[in-house]
């Protein structure tokens, strides 16, 4: 059974799925954008007869608390910030990071904030290497990173609007009537909310410090060889699948499985990537 929790965190709440019998190994699942712990609503009971499963939602996403830009610092380190928060309030001391999109960024930082607790990663179309940048996101995000003006962020914009959300989740799908319009329409309710734009377009510029930090980031997965799972669709026009292909350099032990799928994997994966996660990480 999945519970849905609340955990006060730096004067913030901190909305959390929680699965799985606390005595068994923990894996965080790490969600991206738009999306909140609600991606991972059916990967969790999958992986929770094996796991102790945590999934957190981001200031600012799904549950969470979602204050205005002007009264919270909308960047990568806060966000990073508030889930060490939560880890530190659940005394969890070792655990895999699941990862996907935003949530690379996230547990990377944890990462190199704390290597020791962390026993391994799962990477799901998140990016850690400018090869993986398709295309799109590139000619979007490049000038806003140089520049934000009225220019750059109208274009930026672009990725707040709902055809873009609805189209994150569908392309690259084997059959889009199997993906749930509530990912969507979820989503997007809450990107919508009065004033919550900037909030977004404050993290989407920011995502310059992730890129910036990128050397350190391999440095550390040589230095420290965490176990990798890598699992990826193939047909996602946003992190493209060099960028999967780049893990391996500094990460040459890594298992990388190739999904049929696009940015959103697992409305039609849940089970298979579930199955490639016990066979990597379940204890016997």
């Amino acid at each position: 059974m999945t519970v849905h929790k609340f955990a006060t965190i730096n004067d913030r709440k901190v909305f959390y799925r929680e699965a799985g019998d606390p005595s068994l190994p923990t894996i965080i699942l790490l969600h991206g954008f738009p999306s909140s712990s609600f991606m991972f609503r059916d990967l969790i009971p999958h992986l929770a007869d094996r796991f102790h499963v945590i999934a957190p939602d981001y200031i600012g996403f799904g549950q969470s608390d979602a204050p205005p830009a002007d009264a919270f610092d909308y960047s990568f380190e806060n966000l990073t910030v508030h889930v060490a928060g939560l880890i530190e309030h659940l005394r969890l001391t070792s655990y895999v990071l699941y990862m996907q999109d935003y949530g690379g960024p996230v547990g990377f930082r944890l990462f190199t904030r704390n290597p020791a607790a962390v026993s391994g990663f799962v990477i799901q179309n998140t990016n850690a290497y400018m090869a993986g940048v398709g295309d799109m996101p590139a000619q979007i995000f490049l000038p806003l990173w140089e520049k934000r003006d009225a220019a750059s962020e109208a274009a930026a914009r672009g990725f707040l609007a709902a055809e873009t959300t609805r189209f994150q989740y569908q392309v690259g799908a084997r059959n889009v009537e199997a993906i749930s319009p509530d990912n969507w329409t979820l989503d997007q309710a809450l990107l919508d909310r009065p004033g919550h734009d900037s909030a977004h377009l404050n993290l989407l510029e920011d995502y310059k410090t992730n890129v910036a930090l990128y050397d350190s980031w391999h440095q550390a997965f040589r230095h420290h060889a965490p176990k990798t799972l890598i699992v990826w669709g193939k047909n996602d026009p946003f992190f493209v699948p060099a960028g999967a292909e780049a893990f391996l350099t500094d990460l040459p032990q890594a298992r990388l499985v190739w999904l049929d799928a696009g940015h959103f994997v697992l409305d039609e994966n849940a089970e298979m990537v579930a199955a490639e996660i016990k066979a990597s990480f379940a204890t016997p």
